[in-house]
């Protein structure tokens, strides 16, 4: 096709050989077959089974898969079967998690719109969008969604706002004249309409020629898939870990089948017997259900506070966030343009009240003005009014906000017109609009012309220096005096004061008409007119910003504005928030592109730097060289343009109210209210996730030391077996899931806001994590547990190197006891994990009832254990008297006074 914009309106319907009664029918439903839906299509996901299936094939479920193969080949199968339905319990678990999650985001999409108004067979109708095909013609009124990309061929006054597409925040023209052929790219022409954009106001007709996939939206949409999604910091620990897990107990499982064989002198069941438990032993089955259930909880905490996590491993990633990159307008701001001053009769009133919600007063000297006091406000507020194309919309529910159709600026000028007591529906009933000349960027003005009684009036509003240009009047006192030039000094002086603070500033100014003039010319009309006063604007700031931010720089997380407005606009929020000090620097996209990749470093690395006037794709390389920097990036975003950045981002954060659909996709996190501060309550809540997970790491690492020592001992000494293998998973999917679980419902130690984020290099599985696991509290629960099962043994008669019969009474009841002593043991190293160094007493040893319920809920299943015969019968185990329960109650309190003395110890020598 030839470049679509580069054609007449003729030339257009021919090319796509449609008509303005647009298409018949039959016609409509061929190029439909042709062409498919007008649908974006997503990424392919692997069907649910297979993705169930992957749960059954990673790296812990391979080692317990060999183990149940090794149980099989040895004759134990009773003790294979649980190892299976171990694997089954670790996939459903992860899979239903993952699973809800995807739900919960999948219920939110907001696609492209749902009906669009075509003409069919000249007649007007309503179709679905999907159902949209090249050459429909499209019928656009103000507040409309489009949903194809399509050539305009009539245009009255028509906006459309292309923040979605773009990132450009006002409202832009579109024309129907032609365009020189080969000069503009297909986003830059002013005669075409995009799928995803809005009307903002005025009206049209379109032709579509691009739909689906073949839109620019849709191109993005594309790109964006090809985007490789790096796994998680998180993923990459867990296979870490996994792997280093994996080789360890794989090898323990060789060496000790070899030991067992060829040095205990061990028959080959019994040696595959051994190997099985070594294996079982040292993998930490309960890691991977109770990390995603704990990060499954943190998900829900953080749908609650207005954030959805897609991915469940997204969570432990905001936790060590070092840089937010954000927007500023809806994330950083509210989102509703505010009129905050207005200057009229020579002095400036306040404005209070913000957002689109028409409640407030004009204010002097901290005293509400009313208009009989200042005689000229309703004459400025009716051209403010007048001079207008939004609409207010009131809420349907008292929770609510209020919202507008057409463009910001002059919704805040409606606004503000209310607050000052003015109704427009009445107003202009009494003096209705007759013409209008529309605004234009070479004019940078529009003017209404009015009926009133037998006279016409002109109300003009734009640019303060453009619409002074015209004026030779000034409303002073409720009379028109000339405009000399002081007076014109100190209005643009007062002009320059209010864009010093960063406030948008228009002038509104009107005229009587002559009764002979031709309102239709714009330079008969546009003269000699009345300087009614100014009127200044500005978005304003999220009240919860400003405290965010602070918590941001306490916590060492470095916040950059990085926005498509103005840099005088933007440095001037940033500063109203505490986001940048007096001597930031403010880099534009022009100068951005001039840079090189060891320039824009260095600009990194100065210190207070905001991006303005750029655009979203600057975004990715932003992130990129931050990245460069060993910094975890979350980034912000909205609009399909966004979409590379938010994936090449460690963190992409998607608007759940404003984000088009390719930037949700594209995010690993969806905010639901817009909100900054939800950001960094969303990485708080990934710092506690953090803190949690290395908590019930050194529970579920600590007990494998126990369970291990047994089978080392039976191998190198003439000793009975101290704990079986079915014991041992009875411990880690039984007895210590609920505990483990409930250390990931922790409250946050003092101070989590209040530490640098964690550096990139450093694990999450560390070596002082793994040394306080294994080699503290590993070796006293080893000692602990191998001294009460020594101690029943003697007592009961056995001596060294003397064999027991499984069925033994005497190895029963030793061999419960140990058992027994690694749960004892874990019930003290629950309640001392809870915390990392400071004393649990001092958050108070109850005070996570979770922790209270899965210790009860532990005790439960261990008194089944031991009691139940059939219980007993599968796992090994006999009735206890009390001896031997006061001999094991004693573990638990040993295990956490240790600890105690461990963490007054580290108090200590931190101190000094």
């Amino acid at each position: 096709m030839l470049d679509i914009y580069a054609l007449s309106a003729a030339e257009v319907y021919r090319e796509l050989k449609t008509s303005p009664r647009g298409l018949d029918p039959e016609e409509a439903a061929r190029r439909l077959s042709e062409h498919g839906p007008n649908e974006i299509r997503e990424v392919r996901r692997a069907p649910l089974v297979m993705r169930f299936l992957a749960n059954l094939y990673q790296i812990f479920a391979i080692l317990l898969w060999i183990s149940a193969a090794l149980a099989f080949l040895s004759g134990s199968s009773e003790l294979a079967w649980a190892i299976i339905f171990v694997i089954f319990v670790n996939a459903i678990f992860s899979f239903s998690q993952e699973y809800q999650a995807e739900k919960a985001v999948e219920a939110l999409k907001q696609i492209l719109p749902a009906r669009a108004k075509v003409y069919r067979g000249g007649e007007q109708q309503q179709i679905l969008a999907r159902e949209l095909v090249p050459g429909d013609v499209m019928s656009l009124e103000e507040g409309d969604l489009i949903s194809a990309d399509a050539r305009l061929v009539e245009s009255f006054q028509l906006r459309t706002n292309n923040a979605a597409l773009t990132g450009e925040s006002e409202p832009v023209s579109r024309t129907t004249d032609p365009l020189q052929a080969g000069k503009y790219a297909l986003i830059e022409a002013t005669n075409l309409v995009f799928a995803g954009t809005s009307v903002a106001y005025g009206s049209g007709r379109a032709v579509v020629f691009a739909t689906g996939m073949q839109t620019q939206f849709g191109n993005i949409a594309g790109l964006t898939q090809g985007v490789k999604e790096e796994p998680s910091p998180l993923t990459r620990e867990v296979n870490r870990v996994a792997l280093l897990i994996a080789g360890v107990a794989v090898c323990a499982g060789i060496l000790f089948f070899g030991v067992g064989t060829l040095v205990a002198g061990l028959s080959l069941r019994d040696s595959l017997v051994f190997a099985i438990g070594m294996i079982t032993a040292n993998v930490p089955e309960g890691l991977l259900p109770t990390l995603t259930l704990a990060l499954a909880v943190a998900v829900r905490i953080l749908a609650r506070r207005h954030a959805i996590v897609k991915r469940l491993t997204s969570v432990e990633t905001l936790g060590s966030t070092s840089v937010i990159c954000t927007d500023k307008t809806g994330t950083l701001t509210q989102n509703q343009m505010t009129v905050r001053e207005v200057w009229v009769d020579d002095r400036v009133l306040d404005v209070t009240g913000v957002g689109y919600r028409p409640m407030g007063d004009f204010v002097a000297d901290d005293h509400p003005v009313s208009t009989t006091q200042a005689p000229e406000l309703p004459l400025l507020l009716r051209a403010a009014a007048f001079c207008n194309n939004s609409r207010l919309i009131p809420p349907k529910e008292p929770t609510q906000d209020w919202g507008i159709v057409g463009d910001p600026t002059e919704a805040a000028l409606l606004v503000a017109a209310q607050k000052g007591g003015l109704d427009r529906a009445s107003a202009l009933q009494a003096e209705p609009r007759i013409y209008e000349l529309p605004f234009d960027s070479q004019r940078k003005r529009m003017t209404t012309i009015h009926q009133q009684g037998n006279q016409r009036v002109a109300y003009v509003k734009g640019a303060p220096r453009e619409v002074l240009e015209l004026c030779t009047t000034i409303l002073l006192a409720g009379q028109e005096h000339p405009l000399d030039d002081e007076l014109r000094s100190r209005i643009m002086e007062q002009n320059d004061a209010f864009a010093g603070a960063a406030l948008r500033v228009l002038a509104a100014a009107y005229r009587r008409l002559p009764s002979d003039l031709d309102f239709h010319s714009t330079p008969d009309v546009e003269t000699k007119l009345t300087l009614l006063g100014l009127m200044a604007m500005q978005d304003p700031p999220r009240p919860e910003v400003a405290g965010a931010v602070e918590l941001c720089h306490k916590a060492g997380i470095r916040v950059i504005m990085i926005t498509g407005d103005y840099g005088l606009t933007a440095i001037s929020i940033a500063r109203r928030i505490g986001l940048v000090q007096d001597r930031a620097r403010i880099v534009t996209g022009m100068e951005l592109d001039r840079m090189s990749e060891e320039e824009l470093g260095r600009v990194l690395d100065a210190g207070d730097v905001l991006f303005a006037r750029v655009a979203p794709e600057h975004k990715m390389r932003i992130a990129a060289a931050l990245q460069a920097r060993r910094n975890i990036v979350a980034m912000t975003g909205d609009g399909v343009n966004d979409a590379p950045a938010l994936k090449k981002a460690d963190i992409g954060v998607a608007m759940g109210i404003a984000g088009t659909d390719v930037a949700k996709e594209s995010a690993q996190i969806i905010l639901t209210d817009d909100n900054f501060a939800t950001i960094v309550s969303a990485v708080e809540e990934g710092r506690v996730v953090y803190d949690n997970i290395r908590k019930f790491c050194v529970y579920i690492f600590a007990h494998l030391g126990p369970e291990a020592v047994p089978f080392i001992f039976f191998a190198l000494f003439p000793v009975p077996l101290a704990i079986t293998a079915m014991q041992i998973l009875a411990i880690d999917l039984g007895t210590e899931t609920l505990p483990a679980l409930a250390l990931g419902l922790e409250r946050p130690e003092p101070g989590v806001m209040s530490r640098p984020p964690r550096k990139s290099t450093q694990r999450l599985i560390d070596t002082p994590l793994l040394v306080r696991a294994y080699l503290f509290f590993g070796a006293i629960e080893s000692v602990l547990v191998m001294a009460g099962f020594f101690l029943v043994l003697y007592l009961g008669g056995w001596s060294w190197g003397i064999p027991l019969a499984g069925n033994d009474p005497l190895y029963l009841r030793a061999s419960t006891v140990a058992f027994l002593g690694i749960v004892a043991t874990q019930v003290g190293t629950v309640f001392a994990a809870r915390t990392q160094h400071v004393s649990v007493f001092t958050v108070g040893l109850f005070s996570n009832r979770w922790v209270v319920y899965g210790i009860v809920f532990e005790l439960l299943i261990t008194l089944a254990l031991v009691y139940l015969p059939p219980l007993q019968a599968l796992f090994g185990t006999t009735g206890v008297g009390w001896p031997e329960w006061l001999l094991v109650a004693t573990f638990g309190p040993i295990i956490l006074a240790a600890d105690e003395l461990r963490k007054w110890g580290v108090r200590r020598t931190e101190a000094t």
